[in-house]
């Protein structure tokens, strides 16, 4: 396992986690947009680009843009084990004081991104923004699936309240995200942050957005994910995992927007 990793000049406002697996098809388009994206706002991008097992050239292209620009961190996951391992490995990397999780298929506009950053920080408190993929691209049966999927979610936490529990991108105080203890290798960190931030009293900021239709490279959702979704939900509902993560709340308050964020409230 190796990572390059280099020196900053300013610290980032936002640090995005990009788990990629065999996405060289679309990885540079997607890592380029949205820091452009960001700088044309003024902001400073960190991107924690996680080759997560990839048989093709991911992780050569990450290495060339990291070479070409500071803000983009290579990161060599040797065996992949799903979509969240790639993500918890991204986590410690992350140096921002707001943290995202954003897949490298590059189906949210990065503008909607840089605005869904901009509302989470004006919120000036801790909350957790995210996407709801209202106007999808997606074949009748996906759009079944999804549906079926995100009602048994609201069935057994109805509290939660959203639609589209997989949502992303994800954005949430790095402090949060820590104290979350993520532990799902798999399609279900998404619900596992959706679902430990309720427990935590994290107010949840959605916004609307428009999921482009994948120009290139190949979704790796597959049938046998719905399988998996549904045990980690019955087991995350009723396992003694979840309840001894749970004894430990209420949690200290947390406090983590620093100087650095809270100026650039809008």
């Amino acid at each position: 396992m190796s990572n390059i990793k280099p020196m900053q000049r300013v610290p980032p406002h936002l640090s995005l986690i990009m788990p990629a697996y065999n996405e060289e098809d679309i990885i540079r388009y997607t890592i380029h947009h949205l820091i452009n994206a960001f700088a044309r706002m003024g902001y400073n991008l960190e991107i924690i680009a996680v080759d997560n097992g990839s048989a093709d050239r991911t992780g050569e292209i990450i290495k060339e843009i990291a070479v070409e620009n500071p803000g983009v961190v290579y990161h060599r996951v040797d065996v992949n084990q799903g979509y969240g391992n790639g993500v918890l490995k991204g986590i410690p990397l992350c140096t921002a004081a707001w943290v995202g999780i954003i897949p490298a298929d590059g189906q949210v506009d990065a503008e909607d991104v840089v605005r869904l950053f901009e509302a989470v920080v004006s919120a000036n408190r801790p909350v957790l923004g995210k996407v709801r993929r209202r106007f999808r691209m997606d074949g009748v049966r996906r759009k079944i699936i999804s549906i079926l999927y995100n009602l048994l979610i609201l069935v057994l936490w109805p509290q939660i309240g959203t639609l589209d529990m997989n949502g992303s991108p994800k954005l949430l105080p790095r402090e949060v995200i820590n104290r979350m203890r993520l532990t799902s290798k798999d399609w279900f960190l998404d619900p596992e942050i959706m679902i430990k931030a309720h427990y935590m009293g994290i107010t949840v900021i959605e916004f609307n957005v428009f999921a482009r239709m994948r120009g290139s490279g190949v979704s790796h959702v597959r049938m046998e994910t719905c399988w998996e979704f549904l045990r980690n939900l019955l087991a995350f509902r009723f396992s003694n995992k979840m309840a001894d993560w749970r004894r430990q709340l209420p949690l200290p308050p947390v406090n983590a927007l620093s100087d650095s964020t809270s100026t650039l409230v809008r």
